[in-house]
């Protein structure tokens, strides 16, 4: 009997997280198999749209994949997750410690 190998799979973003950001990483999202666990690397984006963030909550919502990770959040973006309906804490996610966080 073969058994699927779990995958580890790291996107990692830098620059501007704006709605085209978010979007192109919904798509990678929805082409990878359920079996491999995600990692998405904020820690590098230096400007969050807050558009950025609403399209990457909903997708987030609609895969409902338990096995995605957020990494590198500011607390901005971490409480608009909040109130989009994503439990960032629930999905592994940790706030940078940041002077632009607050």
């Amino acid at each position: 009997m073969a058994s699927q190998v779990e995958r580890d799979v790291l996107i990692q973003l830098e620059g501007d997280f704006d709605g085209r950001s978010a979007r192109d990483v919904r798509g990678r999202l929805a082409m990878l198999p359920r079996n491999v666990s995600v990692t998405i690397d904020f820690s590098r984006v230096r400007d969050f749209a807050d558009a950025g963030v609403a399209v990457m909550a909903q997708a987030l919502a609609e895969l409902g994949s338990p096995k995605v990770v957020m990494r590198g959040l500011r607390q901005h973006q971490h409480r608009l997750f909040r109130y989009l309906g994503v439990e960032p804490a629930a999905l592994g996610a940790n706030v940078a410690s940041s002077p632009e966080g607050v």
